[in-house]
């Protein structure tokens, strides 16, 4: 059994240091601001925990009441992963609408003005950006939070978002480590596997993380994946292979290991939260991301007294859990010393010209210009979890603007394109997808409705990987409210 040389409150301190939970509501609980008290030293943040910037700001000015020097976090990614605007949508397009774009220089202002309204809110460390190259068109998880296929360009953009953003004093956390991209199966309900060799894994997947440790990124964020290629036991949150071996030793990086949450059913269900916490910070992750699901204090205790618990076992060295601590504190004392005080000249407008930018039209041959009120089909795919399904997509709400009378209903499933076309009636059709390449019945509901009404328009908010169809084809790349702005002004030639 290892002979501890710190006390046991020090101990627990490093266990409490290394969580960074979630928890419910837009103001701090007592149970939150005792264990800051106690030594937590970061607090997750979600979309349930915010209702407009001013209480934002007062939950975070209530949370360093109790600790002057919290990291409190968010997934704040922009696009179709949006904390801040989960009820209304993102004013910044995603990582594809920029990818698209494919100016870095817009990619940096974007994440520069981004970061700027997180600062003003008190948010001083964003898990984001995803740096995975979105190499499997399938991707069920990545899809537009992905720069794009092409790595140089993933590279190059990385780069630029992790220079943005902390530029306005808010850590930038590089995702999902080694890289999530060429995954069929979503890390929420399962372990992905990746079965690539070493050269296409360095060549296509680690090269934007190269990229952004070589940018400065204060953190990188583990994915719950297996990479027999890297290590044929353990998901890369496990892997001492991958975050030490890989990622500290080879390449070089000494900031913050923050692992993905820790309840997704790729750990949760396999090694438990427990365990798993155990497994990762042995490997080498310096922070256990917990609270998209598990948001109370029983979670907390329960993950510090497993990691006190594996200290006292001997399991895990107690200098490891020591050394995840310091990390933890180190990047707190950054993100003190890096926080912008006072006011600024803000770019309010940069998120919608980059979506504006971002938007491709193909007009076929049944292209008349919509000039009437028309009836908007979103056909609705099951809501990815990383963006859950209370944000708001479309355009809808602009074409009502637009266009007065225009109506608008969702759909789903096989009679989708029967069911719009009864209640579009003599109305012209737009109808609204994402990812119509991995959605069979979407595919046949636009085969209904373009047999049926050749003039419809498509608009399509996700990966436009399937051929451009329809009498006006609108890409948007993404679908953030600024892009459904930017469609909807393509549709009516605004």
């Amino acid at each position: 059994m290892t002979t501890l040389t710190r006390g046991t409150d020090t101990l627990t301190r490093d266990a409490l240091t290394v969580l960074q939970p979630g928890f419910t509501g837009t103001s701090a609980p007592d149970w939150l601001l005792r264990r800051l008290g106690e030594g937590l030293a970061s607090v997750g943040l979600f979309g349930r925990n915010i209702a407009t910037p001013e209480q934002l700001a007062a939950l975070t000015a209530q949370l360093r009441s109790e600790r002057d020097d919290v990291l409190v976090a968010i997934d704040e990614e922009g696009g179709d992963v949006t904390r801040l605007e989960v009820r209304t949508g993102s004013s910044f397009p995603g990582n594809h609408a920029l990818g698209a774009v494919d100016d870095a220089a817009l990619t940096r202002a974007v994440a520069a003005e981004l970061g700027h309204r997180l600062a003003e809110c008190g948010v001083n460390l964003n898990w984001a950006p995803s740096a995975d190259v979105n190499a499997n068109p399938d991707n069920p998880v990545i899809g537009v939070r992905s720069f794009g296929a092409d790595t140089a360009l993933v590279a190059r953009h990385t780069a630029a978002y992790v220079e943005g953003l902390q530029s306005a004093g808010v850590a930038a956390c590089a995702k999902h480590f080694p890289g999530h991209g060429d995954t069929a199966v979503d890390s929420h309900h399962d372990v992905p596997r990746i079965d690539v060799d070493l050269d296409v894994l360095h060549s296509r997947d680690l090269a934007p993380f190269r990229a952004a440790i070589a940018a400065g990124s204060r953190a990188v964020m583990s994915a719950h994946i297996l990479v027999p290629a890297l290590d044929p036991a353990y998901p890369a949150t496990l892997s001492r292979r991958i975050l030490t071996g890989l990622l500290r030793e080879e390449f070089g990086y000494e900031g913050l290991i923050v692992t993905d949450g820790m309840e997704m059913k790729a750990i949760s269900g396999t090694y438990g939260i427990e365990r798993g916490s155990v497994l990762a910070i042995a490997a080498g992750a310096d922070a256990i991301c917990v609270g998209g699901g598990l948001a109370d204090d029983d979670t907390v205790l329960r993950l510090r007294d497993a990691l006190v618990g594996a200290v006292r076992s001997g399991e895990l060295p107690e200098e490891r859990l020591a050394d995840a601590a310091a990390r933890v504190r180190a990047l707190s004392k950054w993100a003190t010393a890096s926080a912008r005080t006072g006011t600024r000249e803000g770019n309010t407008e940069v998120g919608l010209d980059a979506a504006r930018r971002a938007v491709t039209v193909t007009r076929g041959e049944h292209g008349a210009p919509v000039s009437g009120p028309v009836h908007v089909a979103a056909l609705t795919p099951v809501a990815n979890i990383a963006v859950g399904d209370e944000t708001p997509w479309g355009v809808a709400a602009e074409l009502e603007r637009l266009l007065p009378g225009t109506t608008t209903g969702s759909y789903t499933g096989a009679d989708a394109g029967p069911a719009t076309l009864a209640a579009a009636g003599e109305r012209r059709v737009v109808a609204v997808v994402r990812d119509e390449h991995r959605h069979p019945w979407m595919s046949r509901a636009l085969d209904d409705l373009l047999a049926a009404r050749p003039d419809t328009v498509v608009v399509e908010m996700g990966v436009p990987q399937a051929a451009p169809r329809g009498a006006l084809h609108v890409a948007t790349h993404g679908a953030a409210r600024v892009c459904g702005v930017a469609a909807a002004e393509a549709i009516v030639g605004v």
